[in-house]
């Protein structure tokens, strides 16, 4: 299974998507509330997949994820979205997010979206 880095400015958020994660065997080895914590873990920890938040104090997720591509090439990141953001979400595709979730989260469509980018990265 894979070590994932949660990232979002929400406790809850990180926390639901914790959960979800670990019944499926997944390992969060790490969380970040902002994105200048998610781009310092990224590069210490070098997850397999990293859920990023695009609303973020400090740095938000499309500058943190600029700065993980940047970092590593390969990396696969999975943009996590308010509802109405799409000029978010395409500014975030352009930038190589792998995907992204809507919030509310459901885990069918997490975990669905999740094994895709897993999937496509042992193709």
């Amino acid at each position: 299974m894979a070590r994932i880095l949660v990232v979002d400015d929400s406790r809850t958020t990180r926390k639901i998507l914790r959960k979800m994660l670990e019944n499926r065997g997944h390992e969060v080895v790490d969380e970040a509330a902002n994105g200048e914590e998610a781009v310092a873990k990224y590069k210490e920890i070098k997850p397999d997949l990293t859920t990023l938040d695009i609303t973020m104090p400090v740095l938000d997720g499309i500058g943190a994820l600029k700065q993980i591509i940047d970092f590593d090439s390969n990396a696969k990141v999975i943009m996590v979205t308010a509802a109405g953001q799409k000029h978010k979400v395409m500014e975030a595709m352009k930038a190589n997010a792998a995907e992204f979730i809507t919030k509310p989260l459901l885990e069918e469509e997490v975990m669905e979206r999740i094994d895709r980018v897993l999937q496509k990265a042992n193709d």
